[in-house]
């Protein structure tokens, strides 16, 4: 199956790839791969497809400073101590931003989160290269996220036998039917006895709006054992609920936990909402 059209990836999309490649070739000056696998391989984080699995709506709550959207978002002086709050609110996972340019974050944060929260965590970046997820899981990862719009499928297939040679788990990014198609394709040449995890942002690559009926459109072209996740838009728990009528196993939350006045209490809203005794389906959200 052939890459996807250049016309179809956005010029930031473009500009975030190339700045991880740039940081790719520093890094690798500094630490080089070898010593990277040593610090991995000591490394020993929780499951994340297990914990996606589990009954209900599983929340994963996003440490997010800053956004290309939104700009800055939140202080976020001690990375941790929020992570901590998450989960003491119920998150099943924490996903935590290392670029450090559009979103301010970095690997000091996720490897900061990880020690500190007994939950499996999320590097969130645009993985770009096999040594980013050596540096993922060093850092106490137990995912990596991949963005199919970003990668053409060779690059995603090395990609995805890297996660399983360090022994992650990979959220591969869908926007569309053909990217979920592709998705699906690279995890059946995987080979993996891995379960899939599919993460559906509805969030437009080109123009950054969220479009709430995204996952709706993209869900059934999903492999049968795929976990999925609806990324992007989660506002509330009647977000929850209505994603949970659509068929998500887990939902990636950002913005409102980040922003909320009491972090725990937003996300033991999203994860009483998103239990298996309640989920009713419910409208779009406006």
């Amino acid at each position: 199956m052939a890459a996807p059209p250049r016309s179809n990836v956005s010029t930031f999309l473009d500009q975030a790839c190339a700045a991880a490649r740039t940081r790719v070739a520093e890094a690798g000056q500094s630490v080089d791969l070898g010593a990277l696998r040593e610090r991995a391989a000591a490394s020993r984080p929780p499951a994340f497809a297990a914990a996606l699995a589990a009954a209900g709506v599983t929340v994963i709550a996003e440490v997010k400073r800053a956004s290309p959207s939104r700009g800055s978002i939140a202080e976020i002086p001690d990375a941790a101590a929020l992570a901590g709050a998450y989960v003491e609110g119920g998150a099943g996972a924490v996903s935590v931003l290392t670029e450090p340019h559009w979103f301010r974050g970095s690997l000091e944060d996720l490897a900061s989160i990880s020690r500190s929260v007994a939950v499996p965590t999320l590097r969130k970046d645009f993985v770009v290269d096999p040594y980013q997820i050596w540096e993922a899981r060093a850092a106490g990862a137990g995912a990596v996220l991949l963005i199919v719009a970003a990668l053409d499928d060779a690059l995603l297939a090395r990609l995805l036998a890297t996660v399983d040679e360090v022994g992650q788990d990979a959220l591969v990014e869908v926007h569309d039917l053909d990217e979920a198609r592709r998705a699906a394709a690279a995890f059946a040449a995987a080979d993996t006895q891995r379960r899939p995890v599919i993460g559906v942002n509805a969030r437009d690559l080109a123009t950054l709006e969220v479009d709430p009926d995204r996952f709706a459109a993209v869900r059934d072209a999903l492999p049968d054992a795929a976990l999925a996740v609806a990324e992007s838009g989660v506002r509330g728990p009647d977000d929850v609920r209505r994603l949970a009528g659509l068929g998500a196993d887990a939902v990636l939350v950002g913005e409102h936990v980040a922003l909320a006045d009491d972090p725990a209490e937003a996300v033991r809203a999203l994860v009483e909402a998103g239990r298996s005794d309640a989920q009713t389906p419910t409208g779009v959200t406006p």
